[in-house]
């Protein structure tokens, strides 16, 4: 891998029209560094990794306001704390705003720490429009074209996510640091918004850049999934698989993808090795368990025996973030293992716990949460519970709601196959056309899906018309 090492000191970043409040060089070269470890997913170990470049960063200026907007921002985006119950968190932003009234913050740094603000409040929207404000007056800004690019996925905006990137794209130059990865961060808000020919276009631009540029990757393994192209993916991620897999925060997605297409195919077993050789071991490293559950949950689908044994390590792994609600998809997936791993009354209490959040909190997750996360949990626990029907019910009235849980159309689309399966193994038989109904519709969105053709099949041999 090619890594950047020339970073950008105080009047570099000036002379592209990001003036920085602190003199610094060293900070402002350790901003750098920190950014293109975040756009590229990687760990540059010259640096000690990102958290070490962090710590370098506050060490060369303990006051240095993109810093610790950088830091402060990408931990509240990692929905992995929560503020309201860290403390430390907190900390970290009341000192963030105490440095908004240094009459040396700048405009640009102004409007980042009211963003964060607003983020920290619950509201992804708010702050994502606050960054999008920002842009106009700093288009190169790649901080705030980042963190916006975040929250829109976290809302399931796709077309804000595509055209925030296309805004800015002509006031960059191709000789700009990191210029190419907007191809990547446009190809994927393409893909998702359904024009996949010029999104493998724009992805494979990135990849011409950069053969690094997993996000390129991850946009063309999109690509490949929505159009049916299962063999191509297949072709695709292996030959590429060394260019990839090196970008530590995005590989364990990549080779869920990756394991998708053989799940389409057929080929269960691959799918399953790929699990337990690459998902499982970055998902037990990283605490991370949603791409794993996804995965097992859709073999099930299949009629694969995954194990309670692999349901069960998943649920103790994620268990600290089991009652943390910081996003309505990964909350899914936390009452989905506790589901499969027979603890039925953890699932119960993390339910009543989402309610009480519904109650208590504000922002957007709450919203989703009460909108469409409730019904969709209640209904994975009635379909655990062979109440298939009850299901089907909870889960028709929000289907069209699943775009604002958030992740990709390919994330989403195990709750539309959880509809189907509650609709096909509901004992009513208008549930039962309505299913046959759903699977047209899959048909014409996508129309070679084996996946699809199975289940079809399936349903045919039921006489649903009799």
């Amino acid at each position: 891998m090619t890594r950047r090492c020339n970073w950008r000191d105080c009047q570099a970043w000036k002379d592209e029209g990001l003036e920085f409040s602190t003199t610094s060089n060293e900070a402002c070269k350790l901003y750098d560094a920190a950014l293109t470890q975040i756009v590229g997913f990687y760990q540059d170990k010259s640096m000690g990794g990102m958290d070490q470049t962090f710590k370098g960063l506050k060490e060369a200026d303990p006051e240095f306001v993109m810093g610790h907007i950088l830091t402060t921002g990408l931990t509240l985006c990692s929905v992995s704390i929560d503020i309201k119950k860290d403390e430390q968190l907190q900390k970290s932003l009341d000192y963030l705003v105490t440095l908004k009234e240094k009459p040396t913050t700048t405009h640009r740094e102004t409007k980042h720490i009211e963003a964060v603000q607003v983020l920290a409040d619950g509201y992804m929207s708010k702050a994502a429009n606050i960054w999008e404000d920002l842009l106009v007056d700093y288009p190169t800004d790649l901080l705030a074209l980042k963190l916006a690019q975040i929250n829109y996925y976290y809302l399931g905006q796709s077309i804000p996510m595509r055209d925030s990137i296309a805004r800015v794209f002509p006031h960059w130059k191709p000789s700009t640091p990191l210029y190419g990865y907007l191809y990547g961060m446009h190809a994927f808000g393409l893909e998702e918004s359904g024009m996949y020919a010029e999104a493998e276009i724009a992805a494979n631009k990135g990849l011409a850049i950069n053969p690094n540029d997993c996000w390129s990757s991850h946009a063309n393994a999109h690509c490949f999934e929505m159009t049916g192209r299962h063999d191509n993916g297949i072709q695709f991620m292996t030959e590429t698989e060394n260019d990839w897999k090196i970008c530590d925060g995005l590989a364990d997605h990549i080779y869920w993808h990756l394991a998708l297409y053989y799940v389409e195919i057929g080929n269960y077993s691959k799918a399953l090795d790929i699990y337990d050789s690459e998902i499982l071991p970055r998902c037990l490293n990283s605490t991370y368990t949603v791409h794993a559950a996804s995965l097992l949950y859709r073999l099930e689908f299949e009629g694969v025996k995954v194990g309670k044994e692999r349901w069960q390590q998943l649920y103790e792994t994620g268990e600290p973030s089991h009652f943390k609600h910081l996003l309505v998809y990964n909350d899914l997936h936390y009452v989905m293992a506790a589901l499969r791993s027979e603890h039925q009354d953890v699932a119960k209490a993390q339910i009543n716990s989402i309610r009480e959040f519904i109650r208590d909190r504000c922002g957007d997750q709450c919203d989703v949460m009460k909108e469409v996360g409730l019904p969709v949990c209640e209904a994975l626990v009635a379909y655990e519970n062979g109440e298939y029907a009850q299901a089907v019910d909870l889960l028709n009235p929000v289907r069209y709601k699943f775009v604002n849980m958030g992740a990709s159309n390919a994330q989403r689309d195990e709750f539309q196959q959880l509809f189907i399966h509650a609709a096909i193994n509901s004992p009513e038989k208008h549930h039962k056309r309505l299913a046959r109904s759903l699977l047209l519709e899959r048909k014409a969105l996508r129309e070679n899906t084996p996946l699809t053709d199975r289940l079809t099949d399936r349903l045919l041999a039921m006489n649903i018309d009799d």
